[in-house]
């Protein structure tokens, strides 16, 4: 009985990809708005966006423990880092190159003039490398300027080491603790900071670790205690649920509601997402939005900040703008397509085989 166990299939999540490429696509429209919006967020319609990071941290968490739990001790440590190289490294590589280029050929700022090749060579190679670089002009004090959205993929790196190290041997109870504490320290820098958008720059660093640190562990409790909630709604609730978190309307100091919608709502949406089933064309769509979401979210910012410096010197309104923002969003999505079929695929499956070959010796 036990072996005929063994050999079920695993599941496969196709509602929890279409929620990943949602949350991909919401980033996306979000950091154009935030453009034209840079100060008041109230009008902007995606005024939630930025919580898609947290929804993403907390996916992970649930997608590592279904991938990872019952096989990392065979695995062992060092694969468990190398397959996580292999899948989030070669995008953080190619988004500091396109990251690079930009800066340096932006036509409506003359980035080479404001910060000189004695940080724009350090600064690709810290973002190359995933380490921060703080220092570069006209980003904000963004931790990977070239390529601000890295600092997801840095938080989620020690994430990831945070879990082979510790997570994976722990009892459920004490990451139920974990989970405790970290949702107290979320909710204390939520109300500190008056919200939750911080994390990706030098002055704010420090708030990122607790989003990952609660949504990262809330994913991983969702797997480990089984919390799936079965039901027959496929890919339509979670998906009006989600969009509900980053549609609702952004006010000054809305920290609180901000903190509940990572703490009790993302984890409930990933809960009901993996408890729903999709067929025929919605399962191709949920699978193909969940594979383009990676290189989306890798991909689309250089255009975002050109499109932001033209938009400070041109000032474009009404059906002009909404044209044009149109046609970079489509942009994006064609180019990170073009960047998963050419070069995110192709790499990947290399360099499995290169480590699969190594292996065998």
């Amino acid at each position: 009985m036990s072996h005929q166990k063994s050999l079920e299939p695993k599941p496969y999540y196709d509602v929890l990809d279409g929620l990943r490429g949602t949350a991909a696509i919401v980033i996306l429209v979000f950091h154009y708005l935030e453009m034209i919006y840079p100060e008041d967020y109230s009008e902007n319609f995606m005024g939630h966006g930025f919580l898609a990071v947290d929804f993403f941290f907390c996916l992970s968490g649930f997608v590592i423990g279904f991938a990872y739990d019952r096989r990392i001790k065979t695995i062992g440590m060092k694969s468990f880092f190398i397959n996580r190289l292999i899948r989030l490294h070669p995008l953080v590589v190619l988004g500091s190159v396109i990251g690079f280029a930009g800066f340096v050929l932006n036509p409506f700022v003359d980035g080479i003039r404001e910060a000189g090749w004695g940080k724009l060579l350090p600064a690709l190679a810290g973002s190359m490398l995933l380490i921060p670089a703080p220092f570069l002009p006209l980003r904000g004090g963004g931790l990977f300027p070239y390529n601000t959205p890295s600092w997801s993929l840095f938080l989620e790196y020690i994430a990831n080491m945070v879990y082979a190290l510790v997570l994976c041997r722990i009892r459920k109870s004490a990451l139920l603790a974990l989970g405790c504490i970290c949702a107290a320290w979320l909710m204390y820098t939520s109300c500190k900071a008056g919200w939750l958008i911080n994390g990706w720059d030098i002055k704010t660093i420090g708030d990122g670790f607790p989003r990952v640190g609660y949504s990262f562990t809330a994913g991983l409790l969702i797997f480990r205690y089984g919390l799936v909630l079965r039901n027959r709604m496929g890919f339509v609730l979670p998906f009006i649920l989600l969009m509900g978190v980053f549609l609702y309307p952004h006010v000054n100091n809305d920290w609180l509601a901000e903190a509940l919608m990572v703490i009790v709502a993302f984890p409930l949406i990933i809960s009901i997402g993996a408890g729903a089933n999709v067929t025929g064309r919605m399962k191709k769509f949920c699978i193909f939005i969940g594979k383009l979401s990676y290189p989306l979210y890798m991909t689309h910012i250089t255009a975002v900040w050109i499109f932001g410096d033209y938009y400070c010197k041109a000032k474009p309104q009404g059906p002009a703008l909404v044209g044009l923002v149109a046609c970079l969003c489509l942009f994006n999505l064609l180019f990170a397509y073009a960047v998963m079929r050419l070069y995110d695929e192709p790499v990947r499956a290399w360099l499995t085989r290169r480590k699969n070959r190594s292996s065998a010796h």
